[in-house]
């Protein structure tokens, strides 16, 4: 084995998912003759949070996901996340819209395709709450043309599957967005690494592991990382000015290996998924479009049920679920000692208090875990009366670790955002958790390149070049109805989505 190999990139990249894909693009678009060296642990890019099966595929936008807008104690419905994940998701648009129209992908019709969002509820409590959600979110411009109905007949046309068979004696709520999308962000990570191996110092390299990370003892200011072939044991050292760690669940153990004290108190916990897929094709077709429903008390957001419309290598797919367990791995494809080996002094005290603070979480979890296909299957047809347990087959979904961190109240907190780790100097940056994920990776590299490279951001070339990619860069969509029908119209024209209503586009 040999570890004389030194290499000396401007970046590092670990982890060949969405969100270094999404960064890579950013640097090369900015600063054309970095060098850029890609590390993933696997043979292939995308095969982990960002695979089709192993992710939602909703393009999350706030239009029908309850749990971004949670009812307060006094009754009225809190718009505030809805609200800053739609507008990250019209970022996120532009800029595929972007990369399509200068040639940088081809075909989005692959990765991104019209589907509308429904939530669906039923019981008086919920309709009220779904009334109040619909009309508390009319006052921003970006939900405007969201539909509601609480009438059978409506219903019925919006999401035929879901009301074949079902009873007519408890009050029933929909609302529809028609502009949603599905987006099979495998595909589109693999699209933009497609694009960055042809440029000039980019390099690519699968099935390699990075086995440790220290700051150099040069005082060149740089990272020494450690990094192994797998497939032949050679090692090898890479210096780098700077390194982002976009691993999916295998974040927090880089970020621990880093060393840097803003790391500190960080613990991972992993929940993993299941969904039930459509194996009957009469039955596929029946049903076109996204509806999401309330999540279990306890239950984390990923575990929000939903009958779902998908498009994964150019086949409509149908799934329901997720179903939510329990493993130790932090990766789909992991070791079970991730979690145990992730505990260190300074993080088993926030882990501790947040375990203490969740116990529901845990009862939900172990209520998962234990549920037999008889219950899966009931779960099922409180979306799907009719539903036949012939017609459905159980997929693995993906590994999400949730972040937990320090709380000065509860002593440990778990948050089922993202966040993003920067060391002080800049020259690290790291992400953890989970949704709504891959849907705001350009919000959230944006938020990377501003902490990593201020300087650069500030400048005018910069600024410029950034509204050229994302033409709402710097504004917020809801205070401008004309730019936001604009960069609707222009996604719609060149992703090739469907052309709606005039109320969405100028």
């Amino acid at each position: 084995m040999s570890q004389n190999i030194h290499t000396e990139p401007d970046v590092i990249l670990i982890g060949a998912g969405i969100m270094s894909a999404t960064l890579g693009m950013f640097l090369k678009e900015l600063m054309p003759e970095i060098k850029i060296d890609i590390y993933e642990r696997l043979d292939v890019a995308a095969a982990e949070s960002s695979d089709a099966w192993n992710n939602a595929g909703t393009g999350h936008s706030a239009f029908c996901e309850l749990n971004y807008t949670p009812e307060l104690p006094d009754g009225t419905i809190d718009t505030a996340k809805a609200v800053k994940i739609a507008e990250f998701f019209e970022e996120s648009k532009q800029f595929w819209t972007y990369l399509v129209h200068q040639g940088r992908i081809t075909n989005p019709e692959d990765f991104v395709n019209s589907t509308p969002h429904m939530s669906f509820v039923w019981g008086k409590d919920n309709v009220e709450y779904l009334k109040k959600r619909y009309n508390a979110l009319q006052q921003y411009p970006i939900f405007k043309g969201m539909e509601y109905t609480e009438d059978p007949a409506v219903i019925t046309q919006w999401m035929p599957l879901v009301m074949e068979g079902r009873a007519t004696d408890e009050p029933i709520a929909a609302t529809r967005m028609a502009i949603g999308t599905d987006v099979n962000f495998g595909e589109l990570t693999r699209d933009m690494f497609a694009w960055l191996r042809t440029q000039p110092d980019v390099n690519l390299f699968f099935g390699h592991e990075v086995r440790s990370m220290r700051r150099s003892r040069s005082g060149s200011n740089k990272w020494k990382l450690k990094i192994k072939d797998l497939a032949t044991g050679n090692k090898k050292r890479v210096y780098a000015r700077f390194v982002f760690i976009g691993a999916g669940g295998g974040s927090l153990p880089l970020l621990e290996k880093s060393g840097i004290p803003e790391g500190e108190g960080f613990g991972g916990f992993p929940v993993s998924g299941q969904w039930l897929k459509c194996i009957n094709e009469e039955v596929i077709q029946k049903h076109d479009a996204k509806v999401y429903g309330k999540a279990s008390v306890g239950a984390p957001p990923m575990s929000v049920p939903h009958i779902d419309t998908r498009m994964i290598n150019g086949k409509k797919e149908l799934l329901f679920g997720p179903y939510a367990g329990f493993s130790t791995k932090f990766l789909k494809q992991g070791s079970y000692l991730d979690l145990p080996l992730s505990i260190k002094v300074n993080n088993i005290g926030p882990m501790l208090a947040a375990g203490y603070h969740n116990l529901s979480l845990t009862k939900y979890l172990i209520e998962q875990v234990t549920q037999s296909r008889d219950d899966r299957m009931e779960a099922l047809r409180e979306y799907l009366p009719t539903a036949k347990a012939e017609d459905w087959e159980l997929e693995t979904a993906g590994q999400r670790v949730q972040v937990i961190k320090k709380d000065p109240e509860q002593g440990g907190k778990l948050e089922f955002g993202t966040e993003v780790i920067t060391s002080a100097d800049g020259t690290l940056a790291a992400l953890l958790g989970a949704s709504p994920g891959a849907s705001t990776a350009v919000s959230i590299m944006i938020d990377v390149l501003n902490k990593c490279f201020n300087d650069k951001m500030q400048s005018a070339a910069w600024q410029s070049r950034l509204r050229d990619m994302i033409p709402s860069y710097g504004q917020h969509l809801n205070d401008n109805p004309q730019l936001l029908k604009k960069v609707r119209y222009d996604a719609a024209e060149i992703l090739k989505l469907e052309k709606l209503d005039e109320v969405f586009y100028v």
